[in-house]
């Protein structure tokens, strides 16, 4: 797509990321009703919660899509709804990436939109409900432009000098400390994308993410010019 094209789709995901967040921050504040997608194994108990805010901020994303590009597809976690193959534009939302922490007051969760053009990541937006800037906002890109955070370019410089050791996020942590960093565990897929692109993670490892986990994580890591790798 054009430079025009590009930026038009940034701004509104950027738009509907703050939206996605001020309907996450408002339901904070009242009660927050949970179920669980699949059941527990065992004597061990369920491991994939869902609240009634997950299912509304997705199904308002999707009405506000529907009504400014009634013809791109939409993916996300919450609703089975699949695109058409033909679309040329897919829009991957994550309503509540980190509904676990989200659920228990943990506050490390995000909600994630990302752009795809023909299958190729175009823009991606993260609302984080903390940051760089230890407070919550957006980060967003688009393919070819720079990783911001609410508008403002980020300064990828690192803020300490002479740390030795770094940190990554790793799905479980670690049985013993690695040579190089220390592992953390986070909870939140989205967020571990955008912390690996403004520098406070190195790192960051998935096993088997939906579409939604990291479509637009991979954009912010692009224009923050960080390594992507996949296992073939």
């Amino acid at each position: 797509p054009d430079v025009a094209t590009l930026e038009e789709i940034e701004a509104i995901a950027t738009e509907l990321a703050h939206f996605a967040g001020d309907e996450i921050q408002r339901a904070r504040k009242g009660t927050i009703r949970v179920e669980y997608k699949t059941e527990g194994k065992g004597d061990r108990a369920p491991t994939d919660p869902v609240s009634q805010v997950d299912r509304k901020v997705e199904e308002l994303l999707r009405e506000r899509l529907a009504e400014r590009f009634p013809d791109h597809g939409i993916v996300g976690e919450e609703e089975d709804k699949h695109p058409s193959p033909d679309d040329e534009y897919v829009w991957a939302i994550d309503p509540v990436d980190g509904t676990t922490n989200f659920v228990n007051g943990f506050p490390l969760f995000a909600s994630s939109i990302g752009v795809l053009h023909r299958g190729r990541p175009i823009v991606g937006a993260i609302w984080c409900s903390t940051s760089h800037e230890l407070r919550p906002g957006v980060y967003h890109a688009r393919h070819g432009g720079s990783l911001r955070f609410d508008g403002a370019d980020v300064d990828l410089t690192p803020a300490a000098s002479g740390v030795s050791r770094r940190l990554a996020a790793a799905p479980g942590g670690s049985a013993g400390r690695q040579s190089g960093w220390d592992n953390r565990i986070t909870g939140c897929a989205a967020i571990e994308c955008a912390f690996v692109a403004v520098g406070i993670f190195n790192s960051a490892s998935f096993w088997g993410p939906g579409l939604w986990d990291v479509a637009a994580g991979v954009t912010l890591l692009a224009a923050a010019g960080r390594e992507i790798r996949t296992r073939d």
